[in-house]
């Protein structure tokens, strides 16, 4: 008796699962479907105003004038990424802010900086 790999027994039906549906896929639909999961597991690009930029400034100055422990939080390739450190400097002519962590010292665009809280 010759046994298929792709037979699954579930109860008392023989069912082949997903291999029933692939003659009806495109190449195209597979090609979107998963564009559709990757752009899913993106987060979405904050907006920031005026406001926002004036608090996330005054935060910064605060921060780095009393050296206490920050968690920055930056938005960089479709992604939220956290920092957690001793804020340094603010370096103007670069527009990042040098912070240090027990790994070490690293740098963060003040472009890519979301938001900042003072853990102190």
């Amino acid at each position: 008796m010759k046994v298929n790999k792709h037979l699954k027994v579930q109860g008392a039906i023989k069912d082949r699962g997903v291999i029933k549906w692939q003659g009806m896929m495109l190449t195209e639909h597979v090609e979107m479907i998963r564009a559709w999961y990757e752009e899913d597991q993106h987060d979405a690009e904050p907006e920031l105003n005026e406001t926002d930029l004036q608090l996330l400034q005054e935060e910064l100055v605060l921060a780095t004038q009393r050296k206490c422990q920050v968690k920055l939080k930056s938005w960089k390739e479709k992604k939220f990424h956290y920092h957690l450190g001793i804020i340094q400097e603010l370096d103007g002519r670069s527009r990042s802010i040098i912070y240090q962590d027990p790994s070490g010292i690293h740098r963060l665009p003040m472009d890519e900086l979301v938001s900042v809280w003072l853990l102190d």
